[in-house]
């Protein structure tokens, strides 16, 4: 089935983002040991909401989406990436920084081919809520029963099932039906 728009994940889907997450995660623990707040053994994401509670997420927010615009520089562009452009729309939906997103796609001249990017700085709330897709689909104008959310894990696919769209994951997705 051909969709009438395509979605894609970007780190691990059209990109791999050349970042060291435990080191991101450790330089995210020392943000908030710095302002008297203890990471315990929370993980990256865990820390990131604990920052929201603690008033501190711009903080953490810059430290991670500096090492993410970093990690966009030096990214690998991966085999899904050569598929485009499609002849139908395309959106960016990210767990990374909206800013990271757009380097990545910049950095492999593939931001002409892409349309909304949507970052997790982008709207207020992350995958696996559905909002970020809706917030592309209503950009382009399609119906998120027509669209098709490629991705790699299952927070992707929980989100297009949120969404009410289809999801493939990024391994089997065959784009050639919408070359342009």
């Amino acid at each position: 089935m051909t969709h009438d728009a395509v979605i894609y994940d970007l780190d691990g889907t059209l990109v791999r983002l050349a970042v060291d997450w435990g080191t991101v995660t450790s330089d995210v623990a020392a943000v908030l040991r710095e302002r008297n707040v203890d990471p315990g053994n929370r993980d990256l994401w865990e820390m990131l909401t604990l920052s929201s509670e603690t008033g501190y997420r711009d903080a953490v927010e810059a430290t991670i989406t500096d090492h993410e615009r970093t990690g966009a520089y030096d990214s690998e562009r991966l085999a899904l990436a050569n598929g485009l452009p499609h002849s139908v729309p395309v959106g960016v939906c990210s767990l990374n920084a909206e800013e990271a997103c757009r380097t990545a796609l910049d950095t492999h001249d593939l931001d002409s081919y892409v349309g909304p990017v949507v970052g997790r700085d982008t709207v207020a709330s992350s995958k696996p809520d559905p909002e970020g897709l809706l917030t592309i689909t209503e950009e382009i104008g399609v119906d998120p029963e027509a669209t098709v959310f490629v991705g790699d894990s299952e927070s992707d696919a929980t989100a297009a099932q949120r969404a009410g769209m289809a999801f493939e994951w990024a391994s089997e997705f065959d784009q050639a039906r919408y070359r342009a």
